[in-house]
């Protein structure tokens, strides 16, 4: 079998989420099929450490794919005319992206569609080209994938798909992510919070990441809590926008907020180890990986009530409506306050881990692959 793969994502230090997921399950399903033969399919010079197996062929086509009108042309034309010139058995795109033009077999891994419940949320063009293109790729896939029942659900319904055309793979988390000994944890906090216990988010600092009532939530704990607490911030500013500014320089206790920027996966895994919780209250997610990166790091999450969270969270994390300020501050508060709740929630995640992993989900993808080319 023949299967032409979407790898535009794979790009060296840069891997985000949907990166992760591709790096993780190809990893995986190329190895464990050697009989088959797999096209990657980049946008760019690639780095060698993302051909993970001898029955790789990597190929690079242009235009890069960074822009509305760029994905138009990468999509459309030159992979519709790759397609056609390779012939294979199934383009996979694990970004969900696919090709219109072309009569070949498709799965797309549509993560969620966040874009159709907060539009405004993304650029003009962004949020043009997604609500337009992306109905119409689940309609074109032969079969789609996706990372949780929410989302299962939620594409159905707002895309009109049958329930019966869309496999849930979830997602798993990097094997960089563990625990960390009370001298790590200490000489983290040394080096990161100026020796002092912190609250933890991660994640791009995107607007449905919650980040402007995030930081209210932090300044009214901080003014209920006297003390030390700070809180670490990590993830790139690429969607810094002017309500977060104003949030952040009007707060009275915004010198005790640390932003660090992007942080490679060792590092973040003993940040993550060494907070006090994980405070994960974004109000949209297809699934929400950093909550499992809580639980294999033995830190308390707290985490939203909405979208996919609770599924994926189940009885291990501490539940709040994003969307109430003072709901995240009472959280907060709690895990702050309460050490036997801490560490109830800790010994639940380690129970509720065990539920997810990259293994499980390469699959799962796999058997997505086999009903696509059946």
């Amino acid at each position: 079998m023949k299967i032409l793969v979407n790898t535009r994502l794979l790009i060296k230090n840069r891997l985000e989420g949907i990166g992760w997921f591709t790096y993780e399950t190809l990893k995986r399903i190329t190895r464990e099929h050697p009989e088959d033969h797999f096209v990657f399919v980049f946008d760019r010079e690639f780095d060698e450490e993302f051909i993970f197996s001898d029955n790789i062929t990597p190929v690079i086509l242009s235009p890069q794919a960074r822009h509305p009108l760029l994905y138009l042309i990468w999509f459309e034309f030159s992979m519709s005319q790759l397609l056609k010139d390779m012939s294979p058995d199934l383009f996979l795109s694990p970004d969900g992206y696919l090709s219109l033009r072309s009569p070949v077999k498709q799965l797309g891994v549509i993560h969620d569609i966040n874009y159709v419940h907060y539009p405004n949320d993304l650029p003009f063009m962004e949020r043009v080209y997604y609500n337009y293109f992306f109905p119409r790729f689940a309609r074109k896939a032969t079969r789609l994938a996706t990372v949780s029942e929410y989302s299962k659900n939620d594409i159905s319904k707002e895309f009109s798909i049958p329930l019966s055309k869309i496999d849930v793979v979830y997602n798993g988390v990097n094997e960089a992510f563990g625990p960390a000994t009370e001298l790590e944890q200490n000489a983290t906090k040394g080096t990161y919070s100026r020796g002092a216990d912190y609250f933890i988010f991660v994640g791009a600092l995107h607007p449905r990441k919650n980040i402007a009532r995030l930081l209210l939530a932090f300044d009214a704990f901080k003014s209920q809590v006297p003390g030390t607490v700070k809180f670490l911030i990590v993830g790139k500013k690429m969607w810094w926008t002017d309500e977060i500014e104003k949030t952040y320089e009007s707060m009275q206790f915004r010198n005790d907020v640390i932003f660090t920027g992007r942080i490679d996966s060792p590092v973040l895994s003993r940040l993550l180890a060494s907070a006090l919780a994980l405070v994960y209250v974004t109000y949209f997610e297809g699934f929400g990986i950093p909550i499992l990166e809580g639980f294999q790091c033995e830190t308390a999450v707290i985490t939203s009530n909405v979208t996919s969270m609770p599924e994926v969270a189940s009885d291990a994390a501490l539940f709040v409506d994003p969307f109430s300020v003072d709901s995240i501050k009472a959280a907060m508060i709690l895990i702050a306050r309460d050490e036997p709740l801490r560490k109830s929630l800790i010994e639940k995640g380690k129970i509720r881990r065990h539920r997810f992993s990259w293994n499980r989900t390469s699959n799962l993808l796999w058997e997505s692959i086999e009903k696509a080319v059946s």
